[in-house]
């Protein structure tokens, strides 16, 4: 909704552009709970009043009479040349600055949410940039993003173009980001905002959420409490570099910037052309950390997630199993086993194809999507015969935006590789591996005949693994001109999105795994192409508990696949008994990565069981609410989560022990988001105890386990083997 200072209220716009009256100056955007003020005087500059709980319209009106400094909306670099920007340019003349001012506003009405565009013209030039706000109706997020015109005759460069910008009033503030690694992803660190300027950048080229993450919260009121305080989150929409900057300068506020890294990255806007920056969407939330996480979720769930609305399958993966050592038998062995455990989705993982060059190691085939006959013989239709015969969907893996040196498609075409003039090729994973540059429309063409092509063949595969192992190493491509070589990162991912774009239109139901050595492609900016995500290729139970814990903060269940895998772990060498495995991956969407033979029937068993109860509290999973109770970032030696319902008649509590020592002392954890007035009655899933917890079968009222609790025993009544250091527990709440 939006709102005037003269007192009034727009009445609902149709879902055409209209143009507000001038006389307006203060005009707010509101979703059901937050509202965004702009002071709007034409002639001057856009100034940004406000953000945080919704206000009323005589409210908005007197932001400025209550002491509130307006700070520039979208600050340019110019003619206070000595302070932060959002945007920088050289115009053809060689002048250096800008001088932005408004001419006009326009409002939108979209089905779910309404839209503000604030038209600027810079005071001498034809250069434009509009700024431009999306308020859902039902969920509490505002997207922010800039259109930047050049109207001159000749060529602009941008310098600096970002998509966002939020001042932040200073105080006790808080920043909680992410950072990690290849295995280790979704770290979270947490510190005051002091001064200086806080930068979180990301060059890889292809992959934009492996090391640091686009994605930051703001506590207003200290460190962030999960459920409690005023928390503002920021996520850059974007599937390229990125750079978000947190500037505290003399000044009483923080400021937030965020947009593509302009990294060796200057884009040369020629005349009429218009540069739309990515969107960056902010969400508040007086409920903590966890408040604003759940209206991520809400809003990814429901508008940016592909297939958001449908239950996501148990499968088995068989890159753990059998890893490159593809062959017929062991998938006909491991798909009977999924099966026999309640599992509904087989995927073959990389080793199935190549013909001149076999994909016998990871040093060859990438581009030659074809069958590998040896180990294969009845290819790709006898494995789904077999999937059919079994009663399991099949799902296969590819790479597309990659090749090998040592492959088919590169002797074609060594022209369609990312590789910079003059210098030798640089090389990644099996010494050949190398990025196909999609900024080339026929590499775009090549990337999207890869899905089509199998899916035309064989449309009964249900679900693509898609992966992408390598970043951008040498920086040239042989199909911009050379005047334009620093258009390669934007260009390449300009061209990803066409691709996937084309795909998602000829194949939208087909479930696409977001894969890039694990969670490298964890980002807003993918998801609308995707399902899910691979959240690691870390599959090791203790550490994935820190990793989905930072990966909640704005992704939800549903999209984050968590495997069972085996023990000792591939990755860590860690032995993990199989209920902490299990009780772990169902956080997440629950899948096995492992060779199933390898299990015991008591273990098979123990999966069957383990499934089954996943089946039943699915749905609570993956469409509930989060609620984030006990940090392991804390290390207070317990870490604990629940997911409730919408209508707050279920929910799954999850508690697990994270370090284990004699006559230690854990806190007790009180739950969240219950309804206080029902009673809800315990049952424990996953049990290996030889006898219930004294809770078992009992209920307790919302308030009672909100405010207490309950006592959560430090181990497990188990079989010598089975009761180790390792504690977890998995509890379903239900509502009488």
């Amino acid at each position: 909704m939006f709102r005037y200072s003269k007192g009034f209220i727009l009445p609902v716009l149709a879902a055409t552009m209209m143009t507000a009256p001038m006389s307006a100056e203060n005009v707010s955007v509101s979703t059901p709970k937050t509202s965004l003020a702009l002071d709007i005087t034409k002639g001057e500059t856009l100034k940004f009043l406000y953000y945080g709980d919704r206000l009323n319209a005589a409210d908005v009106a007197q932001l400025q009479s209550a002491g509130t400094f307006g700070k520039d909306a979208y600050p340019v670099y110019g003619l206070s040349a000595e302070a932060q920007a959002a945007l920088s340019v050289q115009h053809a003349d060689g002048n250096l600055t800008l001088d932005m001012s408004v001419e006009g506003f326009e409002q939108v009405a979209e089905a779910n949410a309404k839209v503000l565009k604030v038209q600027l013209k810079d005071r001498v030039y034809p250069f434009y940039v509009t700024v431009c706000y999306r308020a859902y109706n039902d969920v509490d997020i505002i997207e922010m993003w800039t259109e930047i015109k050049n109207g001159e005759k000749q060529t602009v460069t941008l310098k600096q173009f970002d998509s966002a910008y939020m001042p932040i009033r200073r105080g006790d503030v808080w920043m909680s980001h992410f950072y990690g690694a290849w295995a280790n992803e979704a770290q979270l660190s947490e510190e005051p905002l002091k001064p200086g300027t806080f930068v979180i950048e990301n060059r890889d080229g292809v992959r934009n959420a492996q090391t640091s993450r686009g994605e930051v919260m703001f506590s207003l009121d200290g460190k962030a409490q999960e459920n409690s305080g005023r928390v503002i989150g920021a996520a850059i929409c974007y599937t390229g570099n990125y750079k978000l900057r947190a500037v505290t300068d003399e000044s009483e506020y923080h400021q937030f910037f965020a947009g593509i890294d302009d990294y060796n990255s200057e884009y040369h806007l020629k005349k009429n052309e218009t540069f739309v920056t990515p969107v960056t969407a902010f969400s508040y939330s007086k409920e903590g950390l966890s408040g604003v996480s759940r209206n991520f979720h809400r809003w990814g769930r429901k508008y940016k997630l592909a297939n958001a609305d449908r239950e996501r399958k148990i499968l088995l993966n068989s890159w753990e199993g059998v890893y490159l050592n593809i062959n017929e038998k062991d998938m006909a062995q491991m798909m009977a086993d999924i099966k026999s455990m309640g599992g509904e989705l087989f995927v073959m993982d990389d080793g199935w194809f190549g013909e001149k060059y076999p994909r016998k190691t990871d040093n060859s085939a990438l581009g030659d999507w074809k069958v590998d006959r040896e180990k294969l013989p009845n290819g790709i239709e006898g494995l789904l015969d077999e999937a059919k015969k079994q009663g399991v969907k099949f799902g296969i893996w590819i790479e597309p935006e990659m090749s090998n040196t040592k492959s088919e498609l590169y002797d074609k075409h060594p022209d369609w590789v990312i590789k910079a003039p003059k210098r030798e090729l640089r090389t990644g994973r099996g010494g050949t591996q190398v990025v196909l540059d999609l900024a080339n429309p026929k590499v775009q063409d090549f990337v999207f005949s890869v899905v089509d092509d199998l899916m035309t063949k064989y449309p009964e595969i249900d679900y693509i693994k898609w992966d992408a192992n390598m970043h951008i190493s040498n920086h040239g491509s042989q199909y911009l001109t050379a005047d334009n070589q620093s258009h390669l990162y934007i260009d390449y991912h300009r061209g990803l999105e066409k691709a996937l774009q084309r795909i998602r239109a000829k194949y939208p139901d087909l479930t696409i795994q977001d894969c890039a050595s694990g969670g490298g492609r964890v980002n807003w900016g993918y998801l609308p192409y995707f399902d899910e995500f691979w959240t690691s290729d870390n599959t090791d139970a203790l550490q994935r508990v820190y990793m989905q814990w930072g990966t909640s903060y704005f992704f939800p269940a549903i999209a984050m696949a968590a495997h069972i895998s085996n023990a000792p772990n591939h990755q860590t060498a860690r032995t993990v008994p199989l209920k902490f495995r299990t009780d772990v991956a169902m956080c997440g969407r629950l899948g096995m990565e492992i060779q199933p033979k390898v299990l015991s029937d008591v273990d098979k068993d123990q999966c069957r069981k383990a499934i089954a109860d996943y089946k039943c509290i699915r749905p609570i999973v993956q469409f509930g609410d989060l609620y984030r109770l006990q940090s392991p970032f804390e290390k207070k030696g317990v870490a604990s989560l629940m997911y409730v319902t919408e209508a707050k008649d279920k929910a799954v509590f999850y508690w697990f022990k994270t370090e284990a020592f004699c006559n230690q002392h854990l806190p007790r954890i009180p739950m969240a988001g219950l309804d206080p007035q029902k009673r809800y009655r315990v049952t424990e899933l996953n049990r290996i105890d030889h006898s219930p917890l004294s809770f078992e079968g009992k209920t307790f009222s919302g308030e009672y386990l909100m405010q207490n609790g309950l006592e959560i025993p430090y181990g497990h009544n188990a079989d010598w083997g089975k009761a180790n250091e390792w504690a977890s527990r998995v509890l379903l709440l239900e509502a009488l």
